[in-house]
């Protein structure tokens, strides 16, 4: 892992990151014993989760590293300096969290982005571990980032907001909380939202992308409630616990439906569009069927 010329906040939380691991199952099993349903942990699961996260501090470091590079480019140019104090610090939080949000919709909206993005989705549990589950190739990142140095946001500061917002949404991973208080869920993403985010179910498919804030998909009108049991998973499970199948399997998927196209139009629609295209294309359907959606997705 190169080291980074910023303080990096995964790194000060893992401490924190493997308490709360270790105390999860025991409390998930008390609240089985109450009769709360909840899917717990499976010891494969948890290790290939493990698995990612560690693959995920060697891969996205380097990622990282390139949105901070280009950030500071970009930072000679920038239209203001909003400084280091309250103001900077609130820009920074609150424009890397929108950024992500748009991010995190289009990696559900393109294929291409959605074979980076799927991995962190391919549990059919839902626990803390669920969270280190990251992604190994998410190069959106270098598009969607670097120009808050534009608008005044130091790039150490730009880099900082990334890893408080990562930081923030392990502890959405978690079948242990039911509710936050009304206002909190009203502003704030919550495990609520986050397990909606992670269902299959055809009403959950993608909403509720939020990072720290779930006012964005308020906003843009992809939010929805907890309200159906929740079906985690793809719904086209890969069944699998090996690193890199979790990692490039949808790649392969990708590569695999390039190869069966008829046209470059083809091609290009499967490229540009979400996971549903190939069943428009091939069957007629419209791709925000939530039935097409889920049937490929």
């Amino acid at each position: 892992m190169p080291r980074m010329p910023y303080p990096e906040p995964t790194l000060y939380a893992i401490p924190f990151f493997l308490v709360t691991l270790a105390l999860e199952p025991w409390l998930l099993a008390r609240l089985q014993r109450r009769g709360r349903t909840v899917r717990g942990y499976e010891r494969r699961d948890t290790w290939a989760s493990l698995g990612m996260g560690i693959g995920s501090l060697f891969f996205v470091s380097f990622i990282n590293l390139g949105i901070y590079a280009i950030a500071s480019v970009l930072w000679r140019h920038r239209l203001v300096d909003l400084g280091h104090g309250a103001l900077g610090w609130a820009a920074a939080l609150v424009g890397w969290d929108l950024a992500y949000y748009w991010n995190h919709r289009v990696e559900h909206e393109n294929r291409v982005l959605w074979a980076c993005h799927v991995n962190h989705h391919s549990s059919r549990l839902f626990n803390l571990s669920t969270a280190l589950r990251q992604p190994w190739t998410p190069f959106s990142g270098w598009v969607f980032y670097p120009g808050l140095a534009l608008l005044g946001v130091a790039p150490a500061m730009i880099m900082i907001s990334a890893g408080i917002n990562l930081v923030y949404q392990y502890w959405v991973h978690t079948e242990t909380v039911e509710r936050m208080p009304r206002w909190f869920e009203a502003v704030f993403n919550t495990p609520s939202h986050h397990r909606v985010h992670h269902g299959s179910n055809p009403e959950y498919l993608d909403k509720n992308y939020g990072g720290i804030l779930i006012v964005w998909d308020r906003l843009f009108g992809s939010f929805t409630p907890e309200s159906a049991p929740v079906e985690y998973g793809l719904t086209k499970n890969i069944e699998t616990f090996s690193l890199w199948k979790i990692a490039f399997h949808e790649y392969g998927a990708l590569g695999r439906d390039l190869q069966k196209a008829t046209s470059w139009r083809e091609r290009v629609e499967i490229l540009t569009h979400g996971p549903a295209w190939q069943a428009r294309a091939t069957g007629g359907a419209s791709p925000h069927d939530p039935s097409v959606r889920a049937s490929i997705r």
